[in-house]
């Protein structure tokens, strides 16, 4: 096996054992050099090899369907079903996805990323093959790792797969973490089982045990999961191995094995620092939230497995019984965050915007219903880049304002994070904070008193604007921004008089947007979120409720998924830069002369 393109799973099954050793180790070449220049998931790649490479000797995929939760665990996968050439274009535009993707491959089954879904698809195409008598041979397999088995649907899906007895083997990824260890009772049984000295939960659920196995031993691999594929019923194999396997820096890396990285030196595995004037939102929300427990005894941070990914290292060191890690349990972490506010502490549950989505239901009633001072403090939000479609944060306002009473924020620079954060735990009801991966730290002093951002009241819904009354208002908020204050930069330079606005408290709106609307021709609202939901969609309905007619002109993502690749490219692509913006409101403004109708929004 000598050219890239030419890893199939025909062509490792022919190969013979002695062979295996060599492919692993191009494989995990192939892995450094590509991450390292893309960024992407390494650690947990680097744990498959083996495993991987056993799965397609034993099984014929795609007859055989063979599920990855987390789907960011199937580099390899894609690698050994003909895509090993085109790694050099992951999670690039147009580009490989860094999960499994339909459209790429007939051995990619699902475009699965968000952990704990596996099971249930594999229950469900279980029970098709068997109602279908030319489907009974077909095997269904499941590789569960990266913590996604502490999921609450994954639960689920055991319960019944276990009661039914569907033909379903789980293939347990045992890696002992997700970023960070593992945390939860299933995983301290786990280790149990390992030691031999606990009772097999699963068989008590209707599903055999086999393991543990040594995830890297190729033979013993393979004939383990032949015996399982040769068995009816459900069935759980349980696989050892070591995140970061075969790259020295990733081992080394005891916080998570590297397991999502950026662009790196893939010498040293040391990673490229960000964009000047910007940095990890994470390395502002960890330290402010140090400094707030300070002053707030009762102040305590959840989050449900993304403590290291958001910034909370530091406050787990300082203040470890006060740090609640529920493992992947999105929907639990909302909950306990309402149970905590309810005996009188002050909770901030951490959690990225697309996994949000999974808490909706304890957000609307656990939360809201009981107008509870929870602070969800939301990263990742908007356009994300190289993860794709499943992680892009475009959705998250329009699910937090059907909350009644939830204030919601968007902060554009460190400085209002932290000037917002102060705001949110004193708080009395439910209030979200929600920002990009990294954020802009033009390294201006922090508002002290609030002075907008902090303040009691109206401080609450206040703006910053430079109105331009008789032209254009053009309004942004958080990463974005920047772009909305070079749009009217650019229109005043061609003659339109443009004003600016910072609506960094997107829920409430500005008591004064009415007013500010009918001083302007013409508004333009520009943000990272679906078109249908977002900012742009409460400005209008506030104006129509208002009575006010001016026309609001909205640029925003496409109600539609948004593919990886990088936040620039992608940006470009929906039409979110200063220069498609600023052409597209010229225009509309020229075509209507001074005095004449208003622009059309």
């Amino acid at each position: 096996m000598t050219a890239l393109d030419a890893w199939t799973p025909d062509t490792l099954r022919r190969l013979k054992p002695e062979e295996l050793p060599g492919v692993a180790a191009r494989v995990r070449e192939l892995l450094v050099r590509s991450v390292s220049a893309s960024g992407g998931h390494l650690g947990s790649n680097l744990g498959v090899v083996e495993l991987t490479i056993a799965l397609h000797r034993v099984f014929r995929s795609p007859d055989d369907v063979i599920l990855w939760d987390t789907g960011h665990q199937a580099y390899v996968h894609k690698m050994v079903t003909g895509r090993a050439g085109a790694f050099g274009s992951l999670r690039a535009l147009n580009g490989l996805s860094g999960y499994p993707s339909r459209a790429e491959s007939m051995h990619d089954w699902v475009e699965n990323s968000h952990a704990g879904t596996s099971l249930s698809y594999a229950a469900g195409l279980a029970t098709a093959f068997a109602a279908r008598p030319a489907d009974r041979h077909r095997r269904v397999v499941t590789v569960t790792g990266d913590g996604s088995l502490t999921t609450g649907m994954a639960l689920e899906a055991l319960n019944d797969i276990g009661d039914r007895g569907l033909d379903v083997t789980i293939v347990l990824n045992d890696n002992t973490r997700s970023y960070a260890p593992t945390t939860g009772a299933l995983a301290r049984h786990m280790r149990e089982l390992q030691a031999g000295v606990a009772p097999g939960v699963f068989e008590a659920l209707g599903i055999r045990y086999l393991g543990p196995v040594d995830g890297h031993d190729l033979s013993v691999l393979e004939k383990v999961l032949a015996d399982a594929g040769a068995e009816r019923g459900p069935l759980l194999v349980h696989i050892r191995t070591q995140k970061g396997r075969g790259y020295t820096p990733a081992v080394a890396d005891r916080t998570e094995h590297m397991h999502g990285v950026g662009p790196f030196d893939a010498g040293t595995g040391h990673q490229y620092p960000p964009a000047p004037g910007r940095v990890p939102a994470g390395s502002v929300l960890g330290p402010c939230l140090v400094e707030l427990a300070a002053e707030d005894p009762d102040l305590v941070v959840i989050t449900p497995a993304m403590g290291g990914p958001s910034g909370l290292d530091v406050f787990q060191e300082r203040y470890p019984d006060r740090f609640h890690d529920v493992g992947i349990a999105e929907q639990h972490a909302a909950g306990l965050a309402a149970g905590l506010a309810m005996a009188g502490r002050h909770p901030v549950l951490s959690i990225h915007s697309s996994f949000l989505n999974r808490a909706q239901d304890q957000l609307l009633f656990d939360i809201g219903l009981h107008r509870l001072p929870v602070a969800v403090v939301i990263d990742r939000a908007g356009i994300t880049g190289g993860d794709g479609a499943s992680h892009h944060g475009l959705g998250d306002f329009a699910l937090l304002r059907q909350i009644p009473g939830m204030a919601i924020a968007t902060p554009s620079t460190a400085a209002e994070l932290r000037g917002l954060l102060r705001v949110a735990v004193r708080h009395p009801g439910p209030v979200a904070i929600r920002y990009g991966k990294a954020i802009d730290d033009p390294g201006l002093p922090e508002d002290g008193d609030g002075d907008g951002d902090a303040g009691e009241d109206g401080g609450m819904a206040g703006w910053q604007v430079e109105p331009a009354p008789g032209g254009v208002l053009v309004i942004g908020a958080g990463d974005l921004l920047p772009c909305a204050t070079e749009v009217a930069a650019r229109l005043r330079a061609a003659g339109v008089p443009a004003g600016s606005a910072n609506a960094r408290w997107i829920e409430p709106l500005d008591e004064r947007l009415p007013d500010l609307a009918r001083e302007h021709r013409m508004v333009c609202v520009i943000e990272d979120h679906w078109i249908r939901g977002g900012l742009g969609t409460a400005v209008r309905e506030r104006l129509a409720d208002e009575d006010v007619d001016t026309p609001v002109r909205l640029f925003a993502v496409a109600h539609d998924y948004l593919p990886h690749g990088s936040v620039p490219d992608l940006r470009a692509a929906c039409g979110l830069t200063p220069d498609r913006i600023a052409a597209d409101l010229m225009a509309r403004w020229t075509a209507h002369a001074a005095g004449g109708p208003r622009p059309r929004g």
